[in-house]
């Protein structure tokens, strides 16, 4: 079974099931008032490619994600356009699934809406002020943190060290009766939406959604929560807090997974860096950001430039090649390579150990097509596309892109310079730039790209 590191245990720990031969997941969506970014990419690259892992092994996955469709951030926005709030987020929902698409994410098995459960959300913040977890103040209800016997398990902080590290945004709110207390329910200003509740109409917290959606979906002590790093605190905190004051039993595991930097600056919305996904999936091959996340582990921070992203398009230039030479190959994987690859995916999602694993395979099948031995090659290749299918990798084997006639002459020409017959290789070269392709040679095989 997989072992991932586990945030509150901070270790590298087995994902414990709670249900023999099937997964729980739940994974933080997004909030829908903008484009996404390459950071909200990242995250659901990382936790697809995990969920196709663990399909792939013979596991049923339940794959929760939800979507926040009522915010501050929504309304700011739609303030600012003078748009209804709503259309706003139909838009914006949209145009995430859209990127999602583009970079290969699988549809979740579920997606619930905030907006959905406002009625569970009330439920679950009158339960609270009911045990005294949380109390009634002029402008909403607020949870009392000091309840939470392990309030700060996640980011591994004492409730002081988190207060004196929160800054003034953390101590607004006058009626607090501590500065860690943080709103379940927010009452309504004029003009904004609101739901009814005991204590007023208003609109949830963010931190309360989740709660309620986990739960309900996937039922206590569902397997994993996932998100990106930035989510740990508060917010994951905060979800976890008001589970444990209620007495439920919550995540079993959580999984984080790291920062995005952009020319060496970690991405954030205040330093002003943040790239629209969907640009850069038009800039670039749409597959190459997914590659370019396989080839880092999850919990490391990855860089974006346009350096990082042109090599990965090289990469899948040579993996195309690859796939066009082998397509005729009739082939099964091999269980030792396999078994490999399984141990590196096993620990800790090691998807860089994986990719490097196929990237060899790729190289050895090239090798033994230039040698003739085709079943050395077929094997080869046939586990490398095993590989890459799981990892959600696709390959462009088209004719369309090179001609069968094109490639022929380039496989001729990859024959001769294996036979060590230069003068035969330097004419089919010639023979090929006449007819408008240029050859390009690397450890992974022959490049074929039009002049």
């Amino acid at each position: 079974m997989i072992s991932l590191y586990d945030t509150a245990r901070q270790k590298v720990v087995p994902l414990e099931l709670r249900d023999p031969g099937k997964v729980s997941i739940y994974v933080c969506g997004p909030t829908v008032y903008a484009p996404p970014h390459i950071g909200h990419g990242r995250m659901a690259l990382v936790y697809d490619i995990l969920r196709r892992y663990l399909l792939w092994s013979g596991l049923d996955v339940t794959f929760v994600s939800n979507i926040t469709d009522i915010d501050d951030n929504i309304l700011k926005r739609a303030e600012e356009e003078g748009r209804p709030w709503d259309e706003i987020t139909v838009k914006c929902e949209g145009i995430w699934w859209q990127g999602m698409e583009r970079i290969n994410v699988m549809r979740p098995d579920l997606t619930p809406h905030a907006t959905e459960y406002v009625d569970g959300m009330v439920d679950l913040i009158g339960r609270l002020i009911d045990i005294d977890a949380a109390y009634i103040t002029s402008d909403g209800v607020y949870l009392s943190v000091s309840v939470v016997p392990d309030y700060g398990l996640l980011p591994h902080q004492s409730l002081d060290d988190l207060v004196e590290g929160a800054g003034e945004r953390e101590l607004v709110g006058i009626e607090k009766r501590h500065p860690a207390d943080f709103v379940l329910w927010k009452l309504a200003k004029e003009g904004e939406p609101s739901w009814p509740s005991p204590w007023g109409d208003g609109r949830p917290g963010w931190h309360t959604e989740c709660v309620v959606m986990s739960l309900d979906l996937l039922g206590e002590g569902f397997d994993l929560h996932t998100g990106g790093l930035d989510l740990t605190f508060p917010h994951h905190e905060n979800e976890r807090a008001q589970a444990v004051a209620l007495g439920h039993k919550f995540a079993n595991h959580w999984m984080h997974n790291g920062f995005v930097e952009l020319e060496g600056e970690k991405m954030s919305k205040s330093l002003g860096n943040v790239k629209n996904l969907l640009d850069l999936t038009e800039q670039y091959d749409q597959r190459a950001y997914r590659l370019l996340v396989l080839q880092a582990h999850y919990r490391s921070p990855i860089e974006i430039t346009d350096t990082s992203m042109t090599q990965a398009e090289a990469s899948l230039d040579r993996l195309d090649t690859f796939a066009r030479r082998t397509a005729s190959l009739d082939g099964v994987s091999r269980p030792d390579d396999i078994d490999a690859f399984r141990q590196a995916m096993d620990d800790d999602l090691n998807t860089s150990g994986a990719v490097d694993l196929m990237f060899r395979l790729v190289r050895e099948a090239n090798t033994a097509i230039d040698s003739g031995d085709e079943q050395a090659a077929a094997g080869a290749a046939a586990t490398a596309r095993e590989m890459a299918a799981t990892l959600g990798l696709e390959f462009e084997t088209s004719s369309d892109d090179v001609p069968a006639e094109i490639q022929a002459l380039a496989d001729q020409r990859q024959a001769a310079r294996a036979a060590k017959d230069f003068a035969k290789s330097d004419e089919l070269r010639d023979e090929l730039a006449a007819a408008g392709w240029t050859v390009e040679d690397s450890a992974d095989g022959p490049v074929l790209r039009p002049n």
